[in-house]
């Protein structure tokens, strides 16, 4: 057992660090050959002709996905309001107003029945949060995207590799997807992000927009046999683009991304058995036996419970197991708040959740006497 056991852990293997140490050495230490294999082994790992984009972070890459879809000043975006801050702020960065709805207690994402009462004339796009994990309801969801011919962009942060309905998130009929590969994650280079799409049009435009509004690669220019100084800046665009460095660490990542899930599942059903007897609201579990990519394993204490959320994190602390609130939802946070003048009553199911939730440590390396400690420190504290 570990001496302290964190809430989260990367988990690097020497073929990573191999990998990285080939493009220090190469001299290609921002986006070159390494950032191209791994968006093709992405498109490829996805099918259906989706074309990957790889992108320095999951916000970068809902930023692009937004202005490439149309997103501008006045428009209305419609999204969770249990999610990180990232997932509103990028709307805000296009002159966009997010209009938040309340989430599922049990699936703790987007409640589905709430998004047709938030659209307006002014509604552009919908952003539903996979949250944990587990996939939202798409087919609900995009049958309401297309009777008001809105646009999905869905945040994936957590949702690799997420099956809904036998189709991997990534390969549905929403506009883009985009994941992120922050150090928590299930593929994690430390920071860095994937947007996807089947749509040519906004492929195109993601790529000029992610560096500069440079309308050639920069890989492309530096490596062609013929001179190439020459390129044209046709937009204001970004700074969003992935080094090797960060890619060197995917490829690999993603090619482990089907053993890092079954492992995360395996913790996953043995926190099921062990805890089901507690006081305690478990995760949801995915429908028709899709995959779970369990970056987060959330539990829910009961009322009965006679410790506050607070207190109980304190405990475990304690005992030197590290837990963690996802998330602090943005009707509480001061900018969202006052900004919009929300309300708590606005949104009793995640007003509700936050004041009981608590995310348990979940990761490829967490050993068997580590996950027993913390369940055997969950039951002391609870009884």
């Amino acid at each position: 057992m570990n001496e302290f056991i964190p809430f989260a852990l990367p988990d690097i293997g020497e073929e990573e660090i191999a990998e990285v140490v080939d493009s220090l050495r190469s001299g290609w230490l921002t986006t070159g050959p390494k950032t191209k294999r791994f968006e093709q082994d992405f498109g490829e790992f996805l099918g259906y002709g989706v074309e990957a984009i790889a992108v320095n972070s999951a916000t970068s890459g809902l930023h692009l996905a937004l202005e490439a879809i149309g997103i501008g000043p006045g428009d209305e975006v419609i999204t969770t309001v249990h999610t990180f801050t990232a997932t509103a702020e990028v709307i805000r960065y296009l002159g966009a107003n997010p209009v938040f709805v309340d989430i599922d207690l049990a699936t703790m994402n987007i409640d589905v029945s709430k998004i047709e009462a938030a659209i307006t004339p002014r509604t552009k796009a919908i952003i539903p949060v996979h949250f944990g994990g587990l996939a939202c309801d798409m087919e609900a969801i995009l049958k309401i995207a297309q009777k008001y011919q809105l646009k999905v962009v869905e945040d994936a942060a957590h949702a690799i590799p997420t099956t809904y309905q036998g189709q991997l998130i990534g390969s549905l009929n929403s506009d883009v997807t985009v994941y992120s590969f922050y150090a928590t994650k299930t593929i994690a280079t430390g920071e860095g992000g994937m947007l996807v799409t089947r749509n040519p049009e906004i492929a195109q435009r993601c790529r000029i927009m992610r560096l500069h509004g440079i309308n050639r690669d920069a890989f492309d220019r530096y490596t062609s046999t013929k001179p190439s100084w020459y390129y044209e800046v046709v937009a204001p665009g970004f700074k969003y683009n992935m080094t090797d460095v960060a890619a060197s660490l995917g490829i690999h990542q993603l090619q482990k991304v089907w053993e890092l899930q079954k492992q995360r599942n395996a913790i996953a059903n043995y926190y099921n058995l062990e805890l089901a007897n507690l006081p305690l609201h478990l995760p949801a579990q995915p429908l028709h036996q899709d995959t779970h990519s369990w970056h987060l394993y959330v539990i829910r204490l009961d009322d009965s419970v006679k410790v506050s959320r607070n207190t109980f994190i304190e405990k475990m602390a304690v005992q030197g197991i590290g837990c963690s609130v996802h998330y602090i939802p943005l009707h509480l946070q001061p900018y969202w708040r006052e900004i919009y003048n929300l309300r708590t009553e606005q949104f009793p199911c995640a007003s509700y959740a936050y004041e009981h939730i608590v995310s348990l440590p979940i990761y490829t390396r967490m050993t068997a006497l580590d996950q027993t400690h913390v369940i055997e420190m969950i039951n002391k504290i609870l009884n």
